[in-house]
């Protein structure tokens, strides 16, 4: 992966950031990160912004533009949406609806398998976490206070799951049934709903 491509990588990941913050995090100078965040805008894949952050020079934060989500691609994309219409228009709704019930099924049992001996609520959330980022969804989990942050900072699926949202309630329903009654799941961030990522809350249930 080069300085570019890995400055975009964090740049997904992290949201907008400082070049410092990509610097330290690329292992490199602010001076060599910010030539190539320069490289990049001028490619029109990021942008920056100034923001006052108390006393002093406001901090320039980075971020990505549209160009700029657009290469890390849906895996589905059009043939996905396509496919979609056909069973909506061949098998109206609740054929839609049953084809959404059959993932949410077959995605269950493979994670419930795949997390069945987890020792804990904690190695059960980290297992999940990896599950879902070797799909795609660059998934990440975060301890806070009262519990955990299980952040998705990529969507392979967001074609289809504009076209129809049945898919991100089914994702929801079956984290919280792979999850269990230890805890509760809470959608906090939605990609859908005009954020950059989609996250959930987890907390414990006792």
């Amino acid at each position: 992966m080069s300085a570019a491509e890995r400055l975009l990588y964090l740049l997904k990941s992290l949201g907008p950031v400082t070049t410092q913050t990509l610097a330290e995090r690329q292992g490199t100078t602010a001076m060599g990160a910010r030539k190539h965040l320069l490289a990049l805008r001028e490619q029109g894949l990021v942008d920056c912004e100034q923001r006052a952050e108390g006393v002093g020079r406001p901090a320039q934060y980075w971020s990505l533009t549209g160009a700029g989500h657009a290469r890390f691609p849906d895996r589905h994309g059009e043939l996905t949406v396509q496919l979609l219409g056909n069973v909506r228009e061949l098998f109206g709704e609740a054929g839609l609806e049953r084809l959404i019930s059959a993932r949410e099924t077959s995605a269950e049992q493979g994670y419930l398998a795949k997390l069945a001996g987890s020792a804990n609520l904690a190695e059960r959330l980290a297992r999940l976490a990896a599950i879902r980022c070797k799909e795609g969804y660059m998934a990440e989990l975060i301890e806070e206070e009262g519990g955990w942050l299980l952040i998705e900072n990529h969507c392979p699926i967001c074609a289809a799951a504009t076209s129809c949202q049945g898919f991100c309630r089914s994702e929801l329903a079956l984290f919280r049934r792979c999850v269990g009654e230890d805890a509760s799941v809470e959608r906090i961030e939605h990609l859908l709903a005009g954020a950059r990522r989609c996250a959930y809350r987890v907390r414990p249930s006792r």
